[in-house]
């Protein structure tokens, strides 16, 4: 198990993932008690600055991935080149076609769940959907980074294990109360 699993795993509750774009940036979320880390690019400084889990969203090809804990890849290619460089792979899927593919070709841990960028639907209501096609004692990370209160605790009462969400009112998402289950 890699660290970025392991802290989703065995944290109380929902954990909180932030996505972040240089090194104070990391260094604020992890004050404000984020759980994880998310980059696209200058993994190296948010890595000096913190040894919270990280994922890198840019992709395995990206030079500064190596820095990371974990990838997200959303092809066997990028899968493959992941494994290589011993980091994670975290499958983004954002339709339920899409999940059974990459279930059957890659067989993933862990799921970013996303919703597409042309989707009209509501976001919140797009990830609860696709949550229901992830099999049980697989990891799933939801992509809603302009999350609210409200969305976290739904997003945990349905049995997500984390949320990807952007730098700002991080303290205000991890200061929540688990909800009553």
């Amino acid at each position: 198990m890699s660290r970025l699993s392991q802290a989703i795993a065995e944290g109380d509750g929902i954990s909180i993932l932030v996505v972040v774009g240089d090194a104070a940036a990391a260094s604020a979320a992890e004050r404000d008690g984020a759980d994880g880390l998310g980059v696209s690019r200058g993994a190296d400084a948010v890595r000096a600055s913190s040894q919270l889990p990280l994922l890198h969203l840019g992709g395995a090809g990206e030079a500064s991935v190596r820095a990371a804990d974990a990838v997200v890849v959303s092809d066997a290619n990028a899968w493959d080149q992941g494994r290589a460089l011993g980091l994670e792979c975290v499958v983004r899927v954002s339709d339920s076609n899409a999940l059974e593919r990459v279930l059957i070709d890659l067989d993933p841990e862990i799921f970013l769940l996303s919703a597409g960028p042309d989707s009209d639907e509501d976001p919140l209501e797009v990830l609860l959907a696709l949550l229901h096609d992830v099999p049980a004692g697989k990891l799933a990370i939801a992509d809603l980074h302009d999350a609210t209160v409200d969305d976290v605790a739904e997003l945990e009462r349905a049995g997500v294990d984390g949320v990807l969400v952007a730098a700002g009112n991080v303290a205000g998402l991890v200061g929540t109360e688990p909800p009553s289950v």
